[in-house]
């Protein structure tokens, strides 16, 4: 590999070695003790199984004809002994092998392919919606195609027994509610098809809510964070 390509590109070509077992045995070795502790590894790596597996998607499965299987067993084994033998053999490959991805399951764990919604890989805007202490920060990023904000909730949480929701203002227009932040830390907001527009160089704010959101669609409670929405 080129020494001059980004730490994060390196990798995810590594990941692609690793896939198709072009890494020697004691890269191979460095790339798994790697895959324990960094997740996005991990991800490049079930990219690159899942794109290789895709590519017997297309070949149409073809029957064998009927006497080819007897024949194979014939000239392989000529006898049942030996039938019986390799038989046996192949019983214990198979369930080494099913021991194998076992063991690898619990290795890596459900992290070995990303689950939740995921980040856009190349946002139209993004902004930090955060406190001014702090206490509570917000990634956001657009989706053009898929007209949805990628939400990180990267510190703070809704107060015992409330929620936090977000809303959109654009300009001197009233806040626009684009929905209650989830318990979980990473969520994607499906944004209205009128609201898209009033995303360029409108500002993400905040507030403090009763659960469910607030019963005005206006702004009940403080609002704790405020982002201005940048193009990428």
């Amino acid at each position: 590999m080129s020494d001059e390509l980004p730490d994060r590109d390196a990798d995810k070509a590594l990941a692609g070695e690793y896939a198709l077992g072009l890494l020697p045995a004691d890269e191979a070795a460095a790339f798994e003790s790697r895959l324990v502790n960094e997740p996005e590894l991990r991800a490049f790596y079930a990219e690159w199984c899942e794109d290789l597996a895709g590519l017997t998607d297309r070949i149409e499965p073809v029957a064998p004809p009927p006497w080819l299987h007897a024949r194979i067993e014939s000239e392989l084994f000529g006898s049942t002994g030996h039938k019986t033998s390799f038989m046996r053999w192949v019983a214990g490959f198979l369930g080494g092998l099913a021991a194998a991805a076992l063991a690898l399951g619990l290795i890596f764990g459900a992290d070995l392919v990303p689950s939740g919604p995921q980040a856009p890989t190349d946002p139209v805007y993004v902004a930090e919606v955060s406190a001014e202490d702090g206490s509570l920060v917000v990634a956001a990023s657009y989706d053009a195609d898929a007209g949805e904000l990628f939400v990180d909730r990267r510190e703070g949480d809704a107060r015992e027994g409330r929620a936090l929701e977000l809303w959109l203002i654009a300009g001197e227009n009233a806040p626009v509610s684009l929905g209650v932040l989830p318990g979980e830390a990473q969520a994607a907001l499906a944004v209205p098809e009128g609201l898209r527009p009033q995303l360029d160089g409108g500002v993400l704010a905040i507030s403090d809510e009763p659960p469910g959101g607030s019963p005005t669609g206006a702004p009940t409670g403080d609002v704790l964070a405020v982002g201005e929405i940048t193009n990428t």
